[in-house]
């Protein structure tokens, strides 16, 4: 995010000042509330499907502290992904391993999801009550927020360790393969960080959170159409 501000005003681009502010404020406050609650949607689902790992380690929490890893908060802020510390999850205790350890991954980039949903309703409400008289950071922050927690719903659901996709993907793979795609996770970690800043997958990923996205606002929206309020 920043990193797209800095592009910018090196190329001679205006930046509205309360716009930037509202986006830094929209992307902190996703760093100390939302990051939390992915880890604690993954510490939360693996409990209910039998794993007390996290909750013994007092990790389903939205304690920010606990949660804050300094590099990805760095990342989030600079690129507009990144990642919190991780939940520690034992698939021993699962029924199924490698189902509700898919399960347990896909309940962080739903908390997202959720969380996105939750801010768009609330700036919709906002704005059947203010009207176009909403001041203009209002809406910077929310537009911000949501699609904030789009893309780092979209982004954890690449199929690379250490993100979720790769534990869901894991669930359909080989027992051969998933041992050999955790044997060079590292090399794959490495290859991942290099497609990612090359730029090689913004456009499906941007296509993917478009999706996402009108599918949150879609949803969003319906309550409020229902009731002739748009």
């Amino acid at each position: 995010m920043l990193f797209d501000m800095m592009s910018n005003m090196l190329k001679g681009q205006p930046l509205d000042m309360a716009s930037v502010v509202s986006q830094i404020l929209a992307t902190l406050f996703v760093i100390f509330c939302i990051l939390p609650l992915h880890e604690c949607a993954h510490g939360w689902v693996a409990y209910k499907l039998g794993d007390k790992t996290a909750k013994y380690s007092g990790r389903i929490t939205l304690n920010p502290i606990v949660s804050l890893d300094p590099i990805g908060a760095f990342f989030l802020l600079m690129f507009g992904f990144g990642w919190a510390k991780p939940v520690p999850v034992d698939t021993r205790y699962f029924k199924n391993p490698r189902r509700d350890m898919a399960i347990t991954a896909l309940a962080g980039p739903i908390a997202n999801l959720l969380a996105s949903f939750v801010g768009a309703v609330i700036y919709l409400a906002l704005f059947v009550w203010k009207g176009l008289s909403m001041p203009g950071f209002v809406y910077d922050f929310f537009t911000a927020y949501i699609v904030i927690n789009v893309s780092l719903a979209v982004f954890n659901l690449i199929p690379l360790p250490p993100l979720d996709g790769s534990k869901i993907l894991g669930a359909f793979l080989s027992s051969k393969a998933l041992y050999n795609y955790y044997r060079y996770q590292n090399i794959i970690i490495m290859i991942a960080f290099v497609v990612l800043f090359s730029g090689m997958l913004r456009v499906p990923l941007a296509i993917l959170q478009n999706v996402c996205l009108n599918g949150v606002l879609w949803l969003a929206t319906l309550p409020f159409k229902l009731f002739g309020l748009l």
